[in-house]
């Protein structure tokens, strides 16, 4: 006793240092109603210590609520019992956890009490439906084949015992077409003389099963016979196909299939096992049983079932039927779509075909599904400028900033859709700027301008108007290339403008060079284009000056100077040739007054006559070659002088000077 008492204030001792590591206990499951286990001691020497069992896992009613009681002045025992219900089956359940709370004053000490349930080879027990209160029930057709097997009664440990089956209850040959029989194996056979016309009766069986030692235990079997099925089973068609969504939970139904029969079940016969769909044996109805997930799901996307309805009774009656169940993708995310937004340029010399942008898009909730697109145009509204062939976007007409308007923004959307349910759109904006290139070269038409020499500075003597075929047209500039100084143009609108004086007497006529220079009409404001024209001047003659007052108006002819140098020379030559001539007829004539005889006079007379011919012919002459000069209109200054041709005598006689007056004769000066 002393031993004891050592050891227990050893353990105490221990458990004061130990106390949070579990307690386990062994007892054999052959232990009955008011078994106490082994004693759990506890330390508390100042205070009154309690007890209590806070809970059982797995829950159950087999144990009392833990008794507490002082053995020493410091040490308390606890004990825990099995209550009056308690029945232990390791099979059933072989550890249970306790969790017990130790009170000692202020000081709490809690933790778990492990008892394992331990086999006791030596016992048999009678479980399940059969040893309930009400039995098992079984069904059997009255076609049932004399003695055949109707059910096994399985039992643990049977086969290890060699128990014995008996049937107890009394078969009464008005109430039973035979007897039943058992074995054993517990395996109950049908009369030999087999059950027909015993529908629908019902045989109860009470069966005791027995080992050495007087160890026993009993059960209750009820056999229902039932009739023979008066139709066969059969489907009203042979196969069916429906489409389900991916998102149905499990548990979900799908489809209910029924079969024309009798006390009917249904099972899937393939594929075994089934991962995704189950059938109610009573009803037929079909449920998923897992997540439809087609992404994470692999061949989830079509499943062929093959569903057989078989008779209760008659397990052979049965028929087939093949149903395939499509899973369809539920559309959770619209298709994504790189880049988000299209925002591009590209120059309207760009050819038809050139490709602006490739569009990559996918599908979250299927990968691998086609997509759908179509350009949808906003401003304008119904453009040409751009197609969409699948997914490239491309030029698709000529673009032309040459024309007021032409050159703009076009705004439009990219809608790609995918093919579920409900159908899902992503829309992509695009932007695509066209931007302008300078390819013409400004030109004017050659222009004449009349200005008279009077006219002040800055006097307006037109327009230039230059014409270019890129858009703006107006964009142009205006300058003089070389020339005067004289004139200037206005840089912007192409007026040109007198800044100097003019003379008529000295420049009649300028030519100058219009140089136009284009601006604005290209992306790159350094690229320029350039042209040029002709641009005539002619100054005309003031009305304002003083004209001279026209005496006489004769032909005017204004010969070449070289002519002139000509004229006078052989004027002066005539002159003097007309000088000598007369000088002779004179000496001729004197010598005739002094001595006058017929030969002289003859030969004078022939000489002057000579003369006189060849003096018309000469003045006939200048008189037609004048007449025959053009007379411009012009006012001319005229002087008029009497040229006197003194008469000088070549010969050495002496003669008087006389003079000849030639009054027709004119000479003109010209300013």
């Amino acid at each position: 006793m002393v031993l004891v008492r050592l050891l227990a204030l050893l353990f105490a001792l221990l458990t004061s240092v130990l106390h949070s590591l579990p307690w386990s206990i062994d007892i054999s499951e052959s232990q009955g109603p008011g078994t106490a286990l082994p004693s759990l001691p506890f330390n508390c020497s100042s205070y009154m210590a309690t007890l209590e069992l806070l809970s059982v896992k797995p829950p159950t009613s087999f144990f009392n609520k833990p008794s507490l009681h002082r053995s020493d002045k410091e040490i308390y025992l606890g004990k825990v019992t099995l209550s009056p219900s308690a029945r232990l089956d390791a099979l059933a359940v072989n550890r249970y956890e306790l969790q017990l709370q130790f009170t000692c004053g202020n000081s709490v000490l809690a933790g778990p009490l492990f008892v394992h349930v331990l086999r006791d080879s030596g016992r048999i027990r009678c479980a399940g439906p059969f040893a309930s209160p009400a039995g098992e029930f079984i069904y059997v057709p009255e076609t049932v084949t004399p003695g055949a097997a109707l059910y096994t009664v399985l039992l643990p440990g049977l086969r290890v015992q060699r128990a014995q089956m008996n049937i107890t209850s009394a078969q009464d040959p008005s109430l039973f077409p035979g007897s039943f029989s058992i074995d054993d194996q517990g395996l109950l056979r049908a009369p030999s003389q087999g059950l027909r016309g015993q529908a629908p009766k019902t045989f109860q069986l009470q069966i005791l099963v027995s080992v050495g030692k007087g160890q026993s235990c009993n059960g209750m079997l009820t056999v229902k016979v039932l009739p023979v099925p008066s139709s066969q089973v059969s489907f009203p068609q042979k196969a069916q196909s429906i489409t389900i969504l991916e998102d149905l939970v499990p548990g979900s139904k799908v489809v209910q299939v029924q079969a024309r029969g009798l006390n009917l079940l249904y099972e899937i016969i393939s594929p075994l096992p089934s991962p995704l769909f189950s059938i109610g044996q009573a009803d037929g109805i079909v449920r998923t049983t897992a997540p439809l997930d087609l992404v994470r799901a692999q061949g989830a996307s079509v499943t062929k079932l093959q569903v057989r309805a078989f008779e209760r009774l008659q397990p052979w009656v049965s028929a087939e039927f093949d149903l395939t169940v499509n899973v369809r993708a539920v559309n959770q995310w619209s298709p994504r779509c790189h880049p988000a937004l299209l925002v591009t340029q590209i120059p309207e010399t760009a050819p038809v075909g050139t490709v602006l942008h490739t569009l990559t898009c996918v599908d979250p909730d299927s990968a691998g599904d086609p997509l759908n697109y179509q350009l949808q145009f906003h401003n304008p509204p119904h453009s040409a400028s751009l197609h969409l062939r699948d997914r490239v976007l491309e030029v698709n007409t000529t673009l032309d900033c040459d024309t007021p308007g032409a050159c703009f923004q076009h705004a439009a959307s990219i809608l790609v859709f995918d093919n579920g349910q409900p159908q899902m759109t992503t829309e992509v904006p695009v932007l695509v700027m066209v931007t302008p290139v300078n390819e013409f070269s400004p030109a004017c038409a050659p222009r004449t301008f009349r200005v008279r020499e009077d006219a002040g500075p800055h006097t307006l003597l037109g327009s230039i108007v230059g014409m270019d075929m890129d858009y703006p047209g107006n964009s142009l500039e205006y300058y003089i290339s070389g020339g005067p100084s004289t004139f200037a143009v206005d840089r912007l609108s192409g007026e040109l403008h007198l800044l100097g004086p003019l003379d008529y007497e000295q420049q009649r006529l300028y030519r100058i060079s219009i140089l136009l220079m284009d601006h604005s009409q290209d992306w790159d404001l350094n690229r320029r284009r350039s042209g040029s024209c002709a641009v005539t001047i002619e100054v005309e003659m003031s009305s304002t000056m003083t004209p001279l007052i026209v005496t006489e108006v004769e032909a005017f002819w204004k010969p070449e100077p070289w002519f002139v140098v000509v004229l006078t020379a052989t004027g002066a030559v005539f002159l003097l040739a007309l000088g000598w001539l007369l000088s002779r007829i004179l000496r001729g004539f004197a010598q005739s007054l002094k001595a006058p005889n017929k030969p002289a006079r003859a030969l004078l007379l022939n000489s002057i006559q000579g003369n006189e011919g060849s003096t018309g012919r000469l003045m006939e002459a200048s008189r037609t070659e004048m007449s025959q000069q053009h007379f411009d209109g012009r006012a001319h200054d005229v002087r008029k002088s009497q040229l006197f041709i003194p008469i000088l005598s070549l010969d050495p006689l002496p003669f008087p000077e006389f003079s000849l007056p030639f009054n027709h004769l004119h000479f003109y000066c010209c300013h």
